[in-house]
């Protein structure tokens, strides 16, 4: 991916030459201006050379393991690139540290650094010839009419993803009976009436798209009256694809040189009154059903399309309700899979006992990848089903990785890789440093992402709005799998599928982008730009040194700091070092030293002291201290004047209200003006009113406040004009939070408020929040509401999600009437104690997805009128009135019993749970 490497250089060459003026303006000296501007010359060079051969990159990368001289190529320019790099680095690296310091100071370093940029430059202008030498030996040995290859060769991706001997047979097909049903009934039902139906069939490469469809394809064809599959692919031209169609169809193409306007005018004469169906398979582009197929199909016929993608954009252009997602095969039926094609020559095609164990090992190698366990099951099928040839095998796959055995799955899988745009490989590439089935939290990835480089403004959007584009487009490309959406819909964890990991570690490794450390073997850090450590065994990395390192990620939690301090002495420009749940509990000297560090995550460590020296990081963006033992922040942070994410409080003991409490920030807290989120902070006068100054942050969290900072408090809100979301919490169970004069923003969209609520002023407050249009989630603790005060929330009409935690409700009746909450997607109600009954009457609730209750043991009955909330998909009672799980969990005939059931029945899942007893089940 070295378009990738370019991409990015490119945009940190642009960030140099617009330094080019505020350096020369600080030139003290002429030696160094001149210096400076043969510098700056390279580096313009450099640029344009660099801009020019980008595109020329991203064509001819797919080619590079089957083409050796464009192979070799490729490899060069990412060499000469990282060297680039570190010139630019170094240069920028010098030219910020020169900005610190007296007059007497700053003379000396610029005397100092005239030899340095004259020697940078010198390299620059060396790496700049190389270069120019390089892109005249291509041309002198590429094969004439080679280079035309990246626009004609409409196969290549055809071969690789439809003819692969690994794909599934008929006959093995497994857990796709409900597809299949359900693409069936789309297709056929209704072919009297002369309507046009899309359908799509979309999910990550391997999966099973094609099977699914061709098996559904060959059994309703026969009630068409014309009936074609075309298999579309990454490289087409639009003519070809047409005459495909038309012949399929069973037209005849006179010539093989008729234009498109007469191919289309064929397929149209032919279809006219007639039923068709269509499948369009592996479909990149929506351009090409918008633009050029759909256009031709007469609205006078019966149309039925099938359309086959990876692509969520792809998906979406089904007519409603008829996309179908493949996801990987559950175990069951990975198994069931598995053993009709390992043991086909078998009559009982049952997996013998002493096969199981390593059988189950392969299956969690294929992670239910259809194609990966169709490769692996044939594979084993040619081997003696004793233990130790499989086991021989099972070595080897442990060996050299996935792609090495089991033929053809990574050129499949390399294909989604090839098609993503240079911005979105390098955040992908990043996904594969953390470890295998690791769960990536959203907020995390995007600060490495920006703290990389990786993202750049556009379009109008922030930096983070920039990102979370990126990670939807990995998502839609079944790249990257969803864990858990957030209370709004939005994806908050995610994880890398296996299969597509080992391909992506391999990738990363090759490219030099970034190294997995796992204790094993050879240790050479050079040139790689990444370190991903997932080993307590460290003291090897320090042989092999890390000037070239640019990020360091820890993910063991036992790892020795001490061990890491002479990788850190060697990193100069290293930008992020993230040591997330280790248990170190003091930072080295060396990192203080790390002028270039724009990301510190310290989170979950047992960090309890931040030294002062933290101010020399100057470049710091990210400071990551949440979850840890930290009770105060040093007075040099707020020397951190780049810093736009600030997070730092301590984990409370057990059985209280909160999980944590806040830190105190030092005076001068105020010059952090570029903050975007500050959590968080203890409250104090003198803390909020510096706070006040912090104008661009989305996101607040205080703690310990009472009724004497509130208009501190307050008025530090109002100037918060972008405020996303607000925590607020109190200083004890007792203290009454006195929100009346709250003037909330209306950019908010999350609001956590913790403390009693003052109940009588409660309508009019929530009233005055009515206009919050964006407000989509409140959680509540602690907060007392009862009957009245809850029946005034009615008023917030834009709620996704309520939360009511640790007595936030102490009434005995809770009652949604008609109409209220009309968005509301989830509700989770936390120790309530005294709730006894709920009511819920008709057209309350429409949108509600989730109910969850939990702690309320008075609650001996389902809430009156759930069997009116037909969205609701699920329900959870933890730890509710004995009584109730009890009679959820009987399974008898007598009406009381079934009573229940029956308001419950249309409910997809049903869990209940008694945590004394140790009980947790499933209705259904």
């Amino acid at each position: 991916m070295a378009e990738a490497v370019v991409g990015l250089l490119i945009g940190k060459l642009g960030e140099a030459l617009a330094k080019e003026a505020v350096a020369y303006g600080a030139s003290l000296l002429c030696k160094e201006a001149s210096a400076l501007k043969g510098l700056f010359g390279e580096i313009r060079k450099a640029e344009a050379e660099l801009k020019s051969m980008n595109a020329y990159l991203r064509d001819s990368e797919k080619f590079k393991d089957t083409d050796e001289t464009t192979g070799i190529f490729v490899n060069k320019i990412r060499e000469l690139s990282f060297r680039i790099e570190d010139v630019v680095d170094e240069f920028m690296y010098k030219l910020e540290d020169d900005k610190h310091g007296g007059f007497a100071a700053k003379t000396k370093k610029r005397m100092k650094h005239v030899k340095v940029w004259r020697r940078l430059a010198l390299q620059l202008r060396e790496i700049n010839a190389e270069l120019e030498y390089t892109i005249q030996r291509r041309d002198r040995y590429v094969i004439p009419g080679r280079q035309g290859h990246t626009k004609n060769n409409g196969d290549h991706h055809a071969t690789s993803t439809n003819q692969t001997l690994c794909s599934t047979r008929e006959e093995d097909l497994v857990g796709v009976e409900g597809n299949a049903a359900k693409l069936k009934g789309w297709l056929v039902n209704d072919l009297e009436q002369r309507n046009t139906k899309i359908t799509t069939v979309w999910g990550m490469g391997g999966v099973g798209k094609t099977t699914l469809v061709d098996h559904v394809y060959k059994i309703v064809k026969v009630q068409f009256d014309a009936a074609a599959w075309i298999t579309v692919s990454k490289s087409y031209r639009v003519v070809d694809l047409l005459k495909k169609i038309a012949r399929e169809f069973g037209t005849s193409i006179s010539s093989s040189n008729m234009d498109m306007r007469r191919v289309v005018d064929v397929i149209r004469n032919h279809i006219k009154g007639k039923s068709v169906l269509l499948v369009l398979d592996d479909v990149w582009e929506e351009g090409l059903w918008i633009n050029n197929i759909m256009p031709i199909f007469p609205t006078n016929c019966t149309s039925r399309f099938v359309l086959t993608s990876r692509l969520y954009e792809i998906a979406s252009l089904a007519t409603r309700k008829c996309a179908i997602k493949l996801e990987p095969l559950q175990v069951r039926q990975s198994m069931l899979l598995f053993c009709k094609l390992a043991f086909w020559n078998n009559d009982s095609k049952k997996c013998p006992s002493e096969l199981r164990d390593l059988a189950t090992k392969f299956l969690q190698k294929c992670e239910g990848l259809p194609i990966a366990i169709a490769c692996i099951g044939r594979l084993l099928s040619c081997k003696p089903p004793t233990h130790s040839e499989w086991r021989n095998v099972y070595d080897k796959l442990e060996l050299q990785h996935i792609k090495n055995v089991i033929p053809g799955v990574d050129t499949i899988l390399k294909i989604s890789l090839e098609d993503l745009p240079y911005e979105l490989k390098n955040c992908f590439l990043h996904c594969a440093i953390f470890p295998e089935d690791y769960i990536l939290k959203r907020r995390r990835l995007i600060r490495h992402w920006i703290t990389a480089g990786f993202i750049k403004e556009k379009e109008n959007k922030t930096l983070e709005g920039v990102a979370q584009g990126f990670l939807n487009e990995l998502v839609n490309r079944s790249l990257l799998q969803v864990v858990m959406k957030n209370e709004i819909g939005r994806v908050k964890c995610c994880r890398m599928h296996d299969v597509i990991r080992h391909i992506a570690v391999d990738k990363a490794e090759k490219e030099c982008f970034g190294k997995v450390y796992d204790g094993c073997g050879t240790v050479l850090l050079h040139p790689t730009r990444r370190l991903s450590i997932q080993s307590t065994n460290v003291a090897p990395l320090n042989q092999s040194g890390g000037t070239h390192l640019r990020a360091i990620h820890a993910f063991t939690s036992s790892i020795d700091i001490d061990l890491l301090r002479p990788t850190l002495a060697s990193s100069l420009l290293l930008s992020i070092l993230d040591l997330q749940g280790t248990e170190i509990k003091m930072l080295p000297n060396e990192i203080f030293s790390l002028f270039n560090l724009r990301f510190l995550g310290l989170r979950y460590t047992r960090i309890e002291i931040l030294p002062e020296a933290i101010g020399k990081l100057q470049n710091l963006e990210v400071l990551d201290a949440a979850a840890t033992s930290l009770l105060c922040l040093p007075k040099d942070v707020e020397k951190l004047r780049k810093l736009r994410y600030l997070y730092a409080f301590t984990m409370r003991l057990e059985n209280s209200r909160r999980d944590f409490c806040g830190v105190k920030v030092p005076r001068g807290i105020r010059h952090l003006t570029g903050l975007h989120a500050l959590q968080r902070v203890t409250a104090s006068l003198e803390t909020l009113r510096e706070v006040a100054a912090l104008t661009e942050l989305r996101t607040f969290a205080v703690t310990d406040v009472t009724s004497e900072h509130s208009l501190n408090l307050f008025r530090a809100i109002m100037n918060m004009n972008h405020l996303a979301h607000l925590s607020v919490d109190t200083l004890g169970d007792n203290e009454v939070l006195p929100i009346e004069a709250l003037n909330l923003p209306e950019t908010l969209y999350k609001l956590e408020l913790t403390g009693q609520l003052q109940k009588t002023q409660m309508p009019q407050v929530f009233s005055s929040w009515s206009h919050l249009k964006n407000l989509n989630i409140l959680s509540l603790w602690s907060s007392k509401l009862n009957e009245d005060s809850f029946s005034s929330l009615v008023t917030l009409r834009s709620l996704c999600f309520l939360g009511l935690y640790n007595e936030a409700y102490n009434g005995k009746i809770m009652c949604f009437s008609a109409q209220s909450f009309p968005r509301l997607r989830g509700i989770k109600i936390h120790g309530a104690s005294q709730l006894s009954q709920v009511k819920i009457e008709k057209g309350a609730l429409e949108s509600l997805v989730e109910l969850r209750f939990s702690r309320c043991r008075e609650l001996k009955h389902l809430p009156h009128g759930i069997e009116c909330i037909t969205n609701l998909e699920e329900l959870y009672l933890v730890d509710t009135a004995e009584e109730l799980i009890e009679k959820l969990r009987k399974k008898t005939d007598s009406y009381k019993c079934n009573e229940e059931h029956m308001k419950i029945r249309h409910i997809r899942k049903v869990v209940v749970r008694l945590t004394e007893k140790n009980i947790w089940e499933r209705i259904h």
